[in-house]
């Protein structure tokens, strides 16, 4: 064999076992992205009858709560980046990092200053390895985040808003993650989270419809509601209840991107990995043909000398 032949038989070698590492994640992303689908799309009609129910109690309280109310005490602002632990994912984390770091800089123009939360090994290796300060971050799990995990994030970030400017109180919380759409489009988002903006029922009516457009004749009958102990009571329970489900639906939105830009990245990588194994092929071939041409050359060349000598 010759040295052109050897070399392109261990590229085939080494190309063929990434090939199956390419496809093992695959079908490892495939297995698990049907549960972290539902998981996604399963919180919708919880998020959308909880903005409901929240639309109708504050049509009947005061509406006067800290989550609602716009700070100006502070200029601290909280960012929460959402990513993922490990790589081979396409560009899902690159977009969620280079989507923080703009927002970053923008709130800087505006005088503002950023306190930096994140989610998955990539953000906290990308801003600390820059020199960016992380106030918290939370690792393991991104592409199946936990209730404890989802819950603790939420009270983290409503504390840091509640919490008074001498104990690092912030006056706004964004939420930078990827909107799962379908398997093909998944979408950066930035989302402000807190002060939270109570829809009015119109508006509630309107998601209902979107999420539900066979519903949209029963809308004109609207429930009448009695609260116990009173409504502002109920308002006082529901908010933070609303902006925990929001920060989970946020993961879970999250998890069921970077599964599904894990499975298209390696399905990808898999067929190049197959396109590159079919080049050596043919380049070794090649090689191996030019070789015997040259050996039969060679032969034909001495058999003529000898002849000649004769």
């Amino acid at each position: 064999m010759s040295g052109k032949q050897r070399i392109y038989k261990q590229r085939i070698q080494a190309t063929e076992t990434l090939a199956k590492v390419f496809r093992a994640m695959e079908l490892i992303a495939a297995s698990r992205i049907g549960k972290a689908r539902n998981q996604a799309t399963q919180a919708v009609p919880f998020d959308i009858a909880l903005t409901s129910s929240l639309a109708a109690v504050s049509m009947h309280s005061r509406l006067d709560h800290p989550i609602t109310k716009i700070r100006e005490d502070t200029k601290r602002v909280a960012v929460m980046a959402l990513t993922a632990d490990r790589g081979m994912a396409g560009a899902y984390s690159a977009s969620i990092l280079r989507e923080t770091e703009n927002l970053l800089d923008e709130l800087r123009e505006q005088g503002k200053e950023p306190v930096l939360y994140t989610f998955g090994r990539k953000a906290q290796a990308h801003f600390s390895f820059r020199g960016v300060q992380v106030e918290q971050s939370w690792t393991g799990n991104s592409d199946a985040p936990t209730e404890e995990q989802a819950h603790e994030i939420a009270s983290t970030l409503l504390d840091a808003f509640l919490a008074t400017p001498d104990k690092g109180g912030v006056a706004e919380v964004y939420l930078v993650y990827t909107r799962f759409v379908n398997m093909v489009t998944q979408v950066p988002q930035i989302r402000r989270v807190l002060p939270m903006r109570v829809v009015t029922e119109e508006e509630a009516q309107e998601l209902e419809v979107k999420a539900e457009p066979e519903s949209a004749n029963d809308l004109s009958a609207r429930p009448l509601y009695e609260f116990e102990p009173d409504a502002d009571a109920v308002l006082d329970r529901l908010l933070p209840m609303y902006v925990r489900s929001r920060i989970r639906a946020a993961l879970l939105q999250s998890a069921a991107s970077e599964l599904a830009n894990r499975q298209t990245a390696m399905h990808t990588a898999n067929e190049n990995a197959q396109d590159l194994i079919q080049r050596y092929t043919r380049l070794a071939n090649n090689a191996r043909q030019a070789e015997i041409t040259t050996e039969i050359t060679e032969i034909v060349g001495g058999a003529e000398a000898l002849a000649a000598g004769h």
